[in-house]
């Protein structure tokens, strides 16, 4: 089956044939084997797909044909590891380009809390710079910024050593583009209802208007139902939600103007797909004397699974759909000739909704319990100690104590706190800060890592909470089940941190190493494929040996 998402007129404003319209998707002809001493490629091509868990790849594995395929036929480690314990987007982001944990990159959720920032609203989105008057974390309400990214990026590092090397990042959402973009990118842009957008007081290049008014355009026509191919069938089973309506039997309709569907289709991450190659191909980029960096950031399938889950025919098509997206735009790469790298992870796992999981041999999943609410419990705790409200803050796994506490106060809230949550059935652990910071950063492999090992590589004292829980497995951090918001990630379990790690290279010798790596490994093995030296003692990560046999690419 052949999927077509993209309109004929983005196609052909952007010069970019979209998903089925008959590119060859062959395997590129022979070339000379990638040796120690074969030159650094012209282009690294660095791809991010959202929610891409191990397990989706897993499951889906046998099923490519296009893009996918070609990278699971490349060098694999298949548990690869998004080492930390806050597995959100932002922090998974932070990782893939710059060789650090969260706790060094200072990205230790999607938001957290300054209690002392100036404006009303403390609660700090990732990617923002909360400074900027009239602004909050709300969505549309932030001014997206890089300045919470406490270390560089590649393309930093790229560009410091050499000016000329061009860096382009495009994404489904702001901050998967600025996490691995960095501070010196030259092009910066993500999705937006109105086709591209950047920073504020940003213009875009013409090549990228182009594209944005074509991906508007898209946007604002309706989308008839796909037919579902025959092996997503057995996928396709309703399951009915706790406020109405059921997910699992999608085909990905909408109507015109429905950004949110946009999203949650292969359409998306063809308009960024065919955007990137677009300007790479205005820009030249791979055609000069250095190499260039071309990042991009594909956010359907997270949308996919926040909305519908992992296991229904919405996650089937998204798939396919992917698979195809990707093999078209490696194949407009593959036309210009040039020597190109990829690079494929994911910047966390995720798990499917409780109520199907409790209908496929998992009767235990369970949704959080309205009650650990960090607002509700600090009222509740507030007024039974008699202490100021309000008392407690908090999203996701940190909790932050209010700073007009004093001393006592504090000391009173935590024996009351601390307890009470330790006795939830629902939770595993409560961790504080103190406890974190007398715990080291370990060095060993992902998957023997104690559970305070993955909290303290996501621990930054400026800016984690008083405290940290980490919910039970299989304990999805949404109370109600409602249409558009199913199902998450975040926990320190193995299905929200293993990511596929994957890389590619025209005459690179293929093979598999089941061992545990992590995306911190990423940077500094792109990097020694281009020859970038990388201070060891500044990063988390370590290079990839990426050729088979006696001689090694980490130089």
């Amino acid at each position: 089956m052949k999927l077509k998402y993209l309109t004929t007129a983005l196609a052909t404003v952007l010069c970019v044939a979209a998903a089925g319209t008959g590119i060859a998707q062959d395997a590129p002809p022979p070339a000379p084997k990638v040796t120690a001493a074969t030159p650094a490629p012209k282009l690294v091509v660095m791809i991010a797909v959202d929610q891409f868990s191990a397990d989706l790849f897993a499951e889906y594995r046998g099923s490519f044909t296009g893009g996918l395929a070609r990278l699971a036929s490349g060098v694999v480690f298949p548990s690869g590891y998004q080492a930390h314990g806050a597995t959100e987007t932002c922090p998974g982001h932070s990782t893939i380009l710059t060789g650090s944990h969260p706790a060094r990159t200072g990205i230790v959720a999607n938001h957290y809390f300054d209690l002392s920032a100036a404006r009303e609203d403390k609660r700090i989105y990732c990617a923002e710079d909360e400074s900027v008057p009239g602004t909050s974390s709300g969505n549309n309400k932030y001014a997206p910024s890089v300045e919470h990214l406490l270390v560089p990026t590649l393309g930093d590092l790229m560009k410091a050593r050499d000016p000329k090397a061009q860096v382009v990042s495009v994404s489904g959402k702001d901050r998967s583009a600025i996490m691995m973009g960095g501070r010196a990118a030259d092009e910066l842009m993500w999705l937006a209802p109105t086709g591209l957008t950047s920073y504020r007081g940003t213009t875009l290049s013409p090549a990228a208007q182009q594209a944005s008014a074509a991906i508007a355009a898209a946007i604002n026509e309706p989308r008839a139902a796909l037919a579902l191919p025959a092996d997503c069938a057995a996928n396709d089973i309703a399951i009915p939600l706790e406020k109405g309506g059921s997910v699992g039997t999608g085909r990905m309709a909408r109507d015109a103007g429905d950004f949110r569907r946009f999203q949650a289709s292969p359409e998306a991450d063809g308009a960024v797909l065919a955007t990137a190659a677009a300007l790479r191909q205005v820009r030249k980029m791979g055609e000069g004397a250095g190499t260039d960096l071309l990042i991009l950031g594909l956010s359907a399938t997270d949308y996919v699974g926040h909305s519908t889950g992992t296991e229904g025919s919405e996650m089937c098509l998204q798939m396919a759909g992917l698979d195809r997206e990707l093999g078209d735009f490696f194949a407009r790469l593959d036309a210009t000739g040039i020597d190109y790298v990829v690079a494929l992870t994911a910047d966390h796992g995720g798990h499917d909704l409780p109520e199907r999981n409790r209908q496929n041999a998992w009767p235990d999943a369970q949704r959080v319990d309205k009650a650990l609410d960090p607002a509700a419990m600090g009222k509740a705790v507030a007024e039974k100690l008699g202490l100021p409200q309000p008392l407690l803050y908090g999203d996701g796994g940190d909790y932050y104590l209010a700073k007009t506490l004093t001393a006592a106060q504090r000391k009173a809230a935590l024996a009351e706190l601390l307890p009470r949550l330790r006795a939830h059935p629902q939770i595993e652990a409560v961790v504080t800060r103190e406890e974190l910071e007398a715990h080291p950063v370990s060095k060993r492999a992902p998957d023997t890592w104690s559970l305070m090992d993955k909290l303290r590589a996501s621990y930054h004292p400026q800016r984690s909470g008083d405290f940290i829980i980490a919910l039970k497995p299989r304990v999805t951090p949404i109370p109600e089940s409602g249409i558009g918001y199913v199902a998450t990630h975040g926990s320190v379990w193995d299905y929200d941190r293993r990511v596929p790690i994957l890389f590619w290279r025209k005459g690179l010798t293929a093979f598999e190493q089941p061992n545990a790596v992590m995306t911190v490994d990423i940077m500094p093995t792109l990097a020694s494929v281009i020859g970038l030296p990388v201070d060891a003692g500044k990063i988390d990560g370590r290079c990839l040996d990426l050729l088979s046999g006696p001689e090694s690419s980490c130089r």
